[in-house]
Order: C-alpha cells, then sequence, then structure tokens
C-alpha cells in the first residue's frame, strides 16, 4: 500500500469514526493495512483498500516448443512484463559482483525515505533462468535468491517495568514494559528480553534508558542500555565523544537524560520467578535449554487452549469435532477453565455458542462421551507432558501397566524403560509432582475416563544409569545425535559441558577445548569404538581407571 494511499485510506476512516459507525479503526501503517487487506475473507472489503503490487515474476510459462516465450533471463521476463503494460518497479537493475551489488544495495537506501512505498531490504537474484532451474529450492525458498536487509530503524525510550508473559506451550519470556515510542511505523510499548540470558547479557533494569528497534520490522526488542552519564554543569568542562552524542540526542526529544551532576542508582538486576506468574506452578529450566516453563501444563489459564487442544486431538483421546474455533469460544467465555470441564459442557452451554446448532453441540456430547473410553498410551499422550510422545506413552504404559505407577515412578525408575532418558524422566517426575497436575487427573477419573490397565514389566536395570556422558568432536560413522540417543537409551545422561562429575568424554576428531578439559579432570576419554565396546558390556564401576583404561584414547 502506497504512503500517500494509507494516509487517505486512514483519512476516511476517521471520517466514519466521527460519524458513529461501528467496529471501524484507522491503521497503524501501510504494512499492516495492506496484510489485513490480503487476509480478508469479504472481497468487496479487500476491493475498497487501495492496494498496489509490482509484477517481479511468472507463475506457469508455456514451454519454447509449445509456443511460449523464450526467456533466457529474470531481467527478459521483467522487461515484458513492462511492455505489456504491467506496472514493474523502475529501480529494478542488473549489477556484476559483489561489489556492484553492495552499491546497489546503498544506492537504493539513500532513496528509501524518499519513495512513496515502505521498503526492508533488497532482494538480489541471479538472472539467468538456467542457472535458476540448476540451483532450485531449498524447502519454500529459493537457492537463486536472497534478500539483503536494511538495519531496522532504532529509538529511545525509557523501561518502565519487566513482565513475565506466559505462552500458549508454558514458555515464559520476559517482556520490556516501554514509554510509548514510535519506531518503524508503529507505537511500541513492549519490547521482548528473549530469556533470562539474553536480559542478563543486555542487563535491561527497570528505569533504564535503552534502545528499541522492531526486529526485521516486525517483533519490537531492546537492542542495548544507554547507561546513565553525569552531566555537567555549564561552568564545567564542555561535553565531549559519547555524552555529548547523547545530550545532542536528548536535546532533539528522543530520550530523557539525567541533568542532575550525579547519576541515579540503576534498578535491580531481573531475575527470572521461579513460579510461574499466572498459575503459581513451578517455572523449571531444563539443563541445555535457554526458556524457563510453566510445568502446570493441565491447570496453567495460559496453556489452556493448547491443552485442550491437545488432549481432544485424534492421536490423544479423540473428540471428534473439538477444533480450534470452538476451544477459543469455550475458553474465551471462561465455560471451560481446565480439561475436566469438558466432560461437564451441557447441550443447553454448548448450544448458545455462536454458530452453534442443537445438532452440531448433540454431535460434541456424543464426541466427548466416545472419547471416555481410552488407553492408557492415549491419555498419558493428551496430558501434554514435554518430551513425552506417542512412542514414549506406550513404552510408559506398557512398562508400568498402571497410571498410578507412572505418576510415582521415581526418576530411576523411569529411566529403566526404553526411550526414557534422564531429560525425559525429569519432566515427567516435575509435571506429577505439581498437586494442581494431579487434581486435573482425578477429576477426569471421576468425570468417568477409563482405559485398561495391565501388569507392569520386569524392569532391566539400565547398564549405564547413573553415568554422565560429554559428546565432542565429529565421530567417524555416528552423528552427535545418534550417539546421545544410544547413550540416553542405555540409561546415561548426556552433558554439554565437562565437569567433575563427568565420567567419560566420548571425543571424535576436532574435539578441541573439551578434551582439554576432560584430561586436565583425569575424565575417562573414549573413541567411537570404546564407546560402543562400552555399550555392549554396560558402564565400569565409577572412578575404575584400570577398567575403562582399555577403551581410552
Amino acid at each position: 500500500m502506497r504512503r500517500d494511499d494509507f494516509e487517505a485510506l486512514n483519512e476516511r476512516q476517521r471520517e466514519k469514526i466521527a460519524k458513529g459507525v461501528k467496529g471501524e479503526k484507522t491503521f497503524v501503517n501501510p504494512r499492516n493495512a495492506a496484510a489485513g487487506a490480503v487476509r480478508q475473507l469479504d472481497p468487496a472489503i479487500a476491493a475498497q483498500r487501495p492496494l498496489s503490487f509490482f509484477a517481479y515474476g511468472l507463475g506457469e510459462i508455456t514451454p519454447k516448443e509449445q509456443g511460449g516465450p523464450d526467456f533466457k533471463t529474470h531481467s527478459d521476463i521483467l522487461q515484458t512484463l513492462k511492455s505489456w503494460g504491467f506496472p514493474v518497479s523502475a529501480l529494478v537493475d542488473i549489477a556484476q559482483g559483489a561489489s556492484e551489488l553492495i552499491a546497489y544495495h546503498q544506492r537504493v537506501g539513500q532513496q528509501r525515505d524518499t519513495l512513496g512505498f515502505d521498503i526492508d531490504g533488497v532482494v538480489y537474484k541471479v538472472n539467468s533462468l538456467a542457472l535458476q532451474r540448476q540451483m532450485g529450492f531449498v524447502t519454500r525458498e529459493p537457492r537463486w535468491a536472497v534478500a539483503h536487509k536494511y538495519p531496522a530503524q532504532e529509538q529511545m525510550t525509557m523501561v518502565l517495568g519487566i513482565d513475565v508473559q506466559v505462552g500458549r506451550t508454558g514458555k515464559l519470556t520476559p517482556v520490556a514494559k516501554l514509554a510509548p515510542v514510535f519506531v518503524g511505523g508503529v507505537t511500541v510499548t513492549n519490547a521482548t528480553l528473549h530469556n533470562e540470558d539474553e536480559a542478563r547479557r543486555k542487563d535491561v533494569r527497570v528505569g533504564d534508558t535503552v534502545i528499541v528497534r522492531r526486529a526485521g520490522d516486525v517483533i519490537p526488542e531492546v537492542v542495548s542500555v544507554v547507561l546513565p552519564v553525569v552531566l555537567h554543569s555549564a561552568a564545567a568542562e564542555p561535553l565531549e565523544g559519547a555524552a555529548a552524542d547523547l545530550l545532542e540526542v536528548a536535546a532533539a526529544g528522543l530520550a530523557e537524560v539525567p541533568s542532575t551532576t550525579t547519576s541515579s542508582p540503576r534498578g535491580p538486576i531481573f531475575t527470572m520467578p521461579r513460579h510461574c506468574p499466572v498459575c503459581g506452578s513451578d517455572a523449571v529450566r531444563e539443563e541445555g535449554e535457554a526458556d524457563y516453563r510453566c510445568t502446570g501444563g493441565l491447570f496453567c489459564s495460559a496453556q489452556r487452549k493448547q491443552a485442550i487442544l491437545h488432549f481432544a486431538q485424534r492421536r490423544a483421546v479423540e473428540v471428534e469435532g473439538l477444533g480450534d474455533k470452538l476451544v477459543e469460544q469455550l475458553v474465551d467465555a471462561n465455560v471451560i477453565k481446565t480439561l475436566p470441564d469438558l466432560y461437564r459442557l451441557g447441550l443447553a452451554s454448548l448450544a448458545a455458542l455462536d454458530r452453534m446448532a442443537e445438532k452440531s453441540a448433540q454431535n460434541i456430547v456424543d464426541a466427548l462421551q466416545k472419547s471416555k473410553q481410552t488407553t492408557l498410551p492415549r491419555f498419558l499422550f493428551g496430558l501434554g507432558i514435554r518430551h513425552v510422545g506417542e512412542a514414549t506413552a506406550k513404552a510408559l504404559a506398557k512398562h508400568f501397566g498402571k497410571l498410578d505407577s507412572i505418576m510415582d515412578a521415581t526418576v530411576e525408575q523411569l529411566t529403566a524403560v526404553a526411550d526414557v532418558g534422564p531429560i525425559v524422566a525429569l519432566s515427567l517426575r516435575t509435571f506429577f509432582d505439581q498437586p494442581h497436575n494431579r487434581e486435573v487427573v482425578e477429576q477426569l477419573r471421576a468425570c468417568g475416563l477409563t482405559w485398561k490397565e495391565g501388569e507392569p514389566v520386569a524392569v532391566t536395570p539400565k547398564p549405564l544409569a547413573g553415568q554422565t556422558f560429554v559428546i565432542t568432536g565429529t565421530l567417524p560413522t555416528l552423528s552427535r545425535d545418534e550417539a546421545k540417543d544410544l547413550l540416553e537409551a542405555a540409561g546415561a545422561k548426556v552433558a554439554g559441558s565437562v565437569s567433575k562429575k563427568t565420567n567419560y568424554l566420548v571425543a571424535g576428531a576436532e574435539a578441541g577445548s573439551k578434551l582439554d578439559k576432560a584430561r586436565e579432570l583425569g575424565v575417562a576419554i573414549l573413541d567411537e569404538a570404546g564407546l560402543n565396546a562400552l555399550l555392549a558390556r554396560g558402564a565400569a564401576p565409577s572412578g575404575n581407571q584400570d577398567e575403562t583404561s582399555k577403551l581410552q584414547l
């Protein structure tokens, strides 16, 4: 959408609002307005939006031997489209080599603010169509084209607070609450800090002045903190360097800078809460992960929609007809707060929902009743426990036979199950340690969900249980993931770094610093052959270097 068309559209919207027309609003920027128009289901509404386009390629082309055009280059296509009357960007050019590409990028960047439309970069394309065909695609992206973005627009503002948001899968994300600032065509009041490590790395604190940008001109993020400076009085030495630059920025109205002769103390360092801010369940961070996650998956209202959809899917308990739209209505209307509320739904409450006839409501009631007869693996998978997929749920059900046995199993007992390593075992233990989750399970049972339970299988101790391994370098035949899977299947824990707690380092080619650290600490070192031998016969007693020496490099 061109900038002038966007302004005209917003002027018409303001007139409608002034006349009291309901449901009308102004648009934030041309990009959002254009995207909203394209997504419109009603073509009449889309037709009212002033959309424009540049032709830049063709779909299907009749082959030359069947009378089609004989295009040799991409620029041939564009010139032909232009001759046919299609709009083609006047900025299109042909460049030879990297230096000309960079010069083109700079030239367009200098014109960016004077263009009649918004851009966030340029695209380089191989001109030869024969070479394009030879290079092909990677999934949805061509190998013969690449975008070269311009730096995101940046502005300065103040951090008013740091909230923690809980995503639909339980991920906790720190979000900086900002004094409103206009960046990249929108007014920004929130910016993601991604995770605790990132917030600590940037050292963002409440009260700080920060530089904000919209990553890819879409997601607002904090770039860096502008640390307080001491401003001198008029009689003092003139300001120089960064302090002078900052004062100049402040004078331009972009940021407030302390005007006293001493800087005010900064706020406390951000720390991720150890409990979910929504439901109060424990927030845990798994080893090797950057994110904290809420463990109250069945109880947490932030995860409610996702938990219900996962539980009702075909591969879990399967409630036919319970899709995204219906779940959204039920949750937004506060009809359903937890999974057991599904089975308390009545015909009247369902029929009262928008676009829900009595027949459709009865179908849902019947499907819920049918779903009560399930299997232990399906029920276990439907609980949405992190890392517990269908195969793991089946292995757990087969091994323990009863749900109560799974819920009460120790980490050691869980790692004795095929397909269950230390990470999965800890995830299961953490999930069932939450009283909220246990209560939901009991309520589901009380609602009539049943399954056939069996006898537990004989427990076979895993040979490497209690042993910690680190993998480094390139192994001859195994990938790191394959080696990790083999070790975890044998009960071992695979860590990311070498420490005093490490029992073995599996080292391949170009092992690097981890190998040096292992030697320094006296950790047993294995090559791939040694690893295979160890897996074949089980772990040697911890610390028995004589027993393991045959397997070391």
